[in-house]
């Protein structure tokens, strides 16, 4: 892998899909050109992710990745660890730096997996010991971004390029400020 370049996961939409989907016909992309105005650029962007491994209440050990910006954004869950094949080295552009150590953000994911635990319907949980293993695994995971302007403001809408959704207000507003620092 080259020096200064990063190690992204593949994504899973191409630019001609992510623009599509931000200019798409469908009511959500109508409500954010009447509301942000039409789309006039997109671009890539590349968050850091902590990798670990968690294990709980006798169930079988799942792998999890969180931001290691803020821990604010989605966890990922992967089947595996990603192997070579499914990753790509990147120049370092358009590349969000981590700003947490890995031992806060096991904190961090430690409780979002207990939301995620409680929200499967593990309640009855007694014993809620959560066991977090960081596998010293840091890669990036592709979003894309479509900038809308009305009047003169710009607005910010997000894409996980990934699993190919569009992502809601606490994405937008996490990149907002990364653009705007």
């Amino acid at each position: 892998m080259n020096i200064g370049a990063l190690r992204a996961l593949k994504p899973n939409v191409t630019q001609e899909e992510a623009v599509r989907a931000f200019s798409g016909a469908g009511i959500s992309a109508l409500y954010w050109r009447m509301r942000s105005g039409p789309l006039r650029r997109i671009a890539d962007a590349y968050v850091p992710y902590f990798l670990y491994r968690v294990k709980y209440a006798g169930a079988p050990a799942r792998l999890f990745a969180i931001d290691a910006v803020d821990g604010s954004l989605d966890l990922f869950e992967f089947p595996r660890i990603p192997v070579e094949r499914e990753l790509l080295a990147l120049p370092a552009r358009n590349r969000l730096k981590a700003t947490l150590t890995e031992e806060l953000a096991a904190e961090l994911l430690r409780d979002k997996v207990l939301r995620v635990i409680f929200q499967q319907g593990f309640f009855k949980i007694r014993d809620a010991h959560i066991e977090v293993t960081p596998l010293g695994c840091e890669l990036h995971l592709p979003y894309w971004l479509g900038f809308h302007e009305r009047r003169g403001a710009v607005r910010c809408r997000v894409m996980d390029a990934v699993r190919h959704r569009m992502e809601g207000a606490k994405a937008c507003a996490f990149f907002e400020q990364w653009l705007a620092a």
